[in-house]
């Protein structure tokens, strides 16, 4: 009994050390946006005005982090309301039957100081795909108010046919209108709870 009760006294202080910490994603330090090919001579770019995440993390590298983050589909935005009504409709992201984007990691890997490869399941529409995106880790500091703060810049690619955004036109070149590759970015400031 005495064995047990040291082994419990030595490990309490580890436990407590080990506890994941939560942070909140700023929403009004953040975006998440994305940019995609048009007529095949230039790019349209467009963003997601209302999301939410969070981020779980006992180590002060981030390394073990776990992240979770949604994206409302219907704030949608790429400043022509035609377009966004049409990126909301069942050709593209179907915001009535699937109002929300998610991401759950799996693993956040260091690559060296600084640069990790975040590893996850995206989720658009009813389809749900593992996706990899590069990391950049700004660091954190403390503002004015003593919260501690963490910045992060994100960014993958994906193929939006593979997510059923099936909207497809040829110019009459025989180019795409829009291109099946979507190159996504997220600038991501956090607050620890």
């Amino acid at each position: 009994m005495k064995r047990l009760l040291f082994v419990v006294l030595i490990c309490s202080p580890l436990s407590i050390l080990a506890q994941a910490a939560t942070w909140k994603v700023d929403r009004d330090h953040s975006s998440v946006n994305f940019s995609v090919e048009h007529l095949v001579i230039s790019e349209v770019d467009g963003s997601f005005k209302s999301f939410d995440g969070e981020l779980k993390a006992a180590k002060p590298d981030f390394s073990d982090a776990r992240i979770n983050f949604t994206v409302d589909v219907a704030s949608v935005n790429t400043g022509n309301d035609p377009r966004d009504k049409h990126l909301r409709s069942n050709d593209f992201l179907n915001a009535e039957q699937y109002p929300k984007m998610s991401f759950k990691s799996v693993s956040l890997t260091k690559v060296s100081e600084g640069k990790y490869l975040l590893e996850g399941d995206l989720t658009i529409r009813d389809v749900t795909k593992r996706v990899k995106f590069n990391v950049s880790y700004g660091g954190t500091v403390k503002d004015a108010e003593n919260k501690q703060r963490a910045g992060f810049k994100a960014n993958t690619y994906i193929n939006r046919f593979d997510y059923n955004l099936k909207w497809d036109k040829l110019t009459e070149a025989g180019g795409t209108v829009v291109d099946k590759m979507v190159d996504i970015e997220l600038k991501l400031e956090f607050i620890k709870q």
